[in-house]
């Protein structure tokens, strides 16, 4: 919206066509997402408490989580209605894959409202089942790579890229739809299983959308993708703005759910910020940097499968507790040390994923 009404002042005094540039309006959109987020958060965590909107936790797990009983939780949707205001400010609206990246995340956060709203009126861990959580999530997911396979204009939009290796392109075909929507549900649920301590989860989320907006810029500008040889995708630079948004909105919501947490996202913003991160790794055709990047969310969705398969097969657990957090905490690290290197952790992915762009 701001950025149309300053192409339209521009007719009248030329500087205000600087708006028309990409960085300047994703570092824009950071700090106007993280200004709305500390604005807004205290108004918005006093109503969650006035309303007795508080976390369930689990009696099985560690003993440290008992006191978390009844913070307020559903903080997601503080960080749903600042990304979606940031990128509806500083986007061009008449890009498409705006569109799809805007309504994906809302209807994710819907199906994670749904989910923690279920939790909270039974009084229990248990909301959705998962036959209905996985439904909906694969209704939206289908219906978001089928829009984006419909998008594409040329074959590279819809071929796996693989990081490292120059001029490989694998054509998906109509495979793009089921590859994209494994990415979409996967990213997103991997986000929430890793969402158990407080800043684990919202931090890992800043730095991989940092620097998949980057990776967004590059792939949407020509002269940058064919520079650093990567797909030219027409129109994918505006991805950089919700980026941006992402990240001004997580680190906002980081001041409140930073240890000791006055706040959680629960299932409202885990599943809706994976399914963002997914959309935005596939529309600059880096699925694969973005399993790089989020290692931290690819291992803690492993150990709870590892956990499961194991059990079931021989009747004993390899973690002491599943996702792998949860294991640390059992063998007694703090909650913020566990945080804090999963942080590290990430740090050295995110760079790892990034120096794709040059080593080719």
């Amino acid at each position: 919206m701001l950025y149309a009404l300053f192409m339209q002042l521009g007719s009248l005094y030329h500087g205000f066509y600087v708006f028309q540039y990409l960085t300047l309006r994703g570092v824009l959109a950071i700090l106007t997402a993280l200004i709305l987020s500390l604005f807004i958060g205290p108004f918005f965590i006093a109503r969650l408490r006035q309303y007795k909107i508080g976390q369930i936790i689990r009696n099985d797990g560690p003993e440290t989580h008992l006191s978390k009983q009844g913070t307020p939780t559903m903080g997601g949707a503080l960080i749903l209605l600042v990304v979606i205001l940031t990128t509806l400010l500083w986007s061009d609206l008449r890009n498409p894959l705006v569109w799809v990246a805007v309504l994906t995340t809302l209807a994710f956060g819907a199906i994670g409202f749904i989910d923690d709203w279920r939790k909270l009126r039974r009084k229990n861990t248990k909301g959705l089942s998962a036959r209905a959580k996985y439904g909906l999530q694969s209704l939206v997911a289908f219906a978001a790579a089928g829009v984006l396979y419909a998008l594409a204009s040329k074959p590279v939009e819809t071929s796996l890229i693989l990081p490292f290796i120059p001029h490989v392109l694998i054509p998906l075909g109509i495979g793009f739809i089921l590859f994209s929507y494994f990415v979409i549900v996967g990213t997103s649920n991997a986000v929430n299983l890793t969402d158990g301590l407080d800043g684990l989860a919202i931090v890992p989320t800043i730095m991989v959308a940092a620097a998949l907006g980057i990776f967004a810029y590059v792939s949407g500008n020509a002269v940058f993708a064919r520079y650093l040889d990567v797909p030219w995708v027409p129109g994918s630079g505006q991805m950089l703005i919700f980026c941006g948004a992402l990240v001004g909105a997580g680190l906002g919501f980081l001041w409140f759910n930073t240890y000791p947490a006055e706040v959680f996202m629960g299932d409202t913003g885990a599943l809706a910020l994976g399914a963002a991160l997914a959309i935005v790794a596939i529309v600059a055709r880096q699925e694969l940097v973005l399993v790089i990047m989020g290692g931290v969310f690819v291992v803690e969705t492993l150990s709870v499968i590892i956990q499961v398969i194991s059990f079931r097969l021989t009747g004993k657990r390899v973690f002491r507790m599943a996702p792998l957090h949860h294991h640390f905490e059992k063998k007694g690290w703090p909650e913020p040390r566990v945080a804090v290197r999963f942080w590290i952790i990430t740090v050295i992915l995110v760079l790892v994923g990034l120096s794709s762009l040059k080593i080719r």
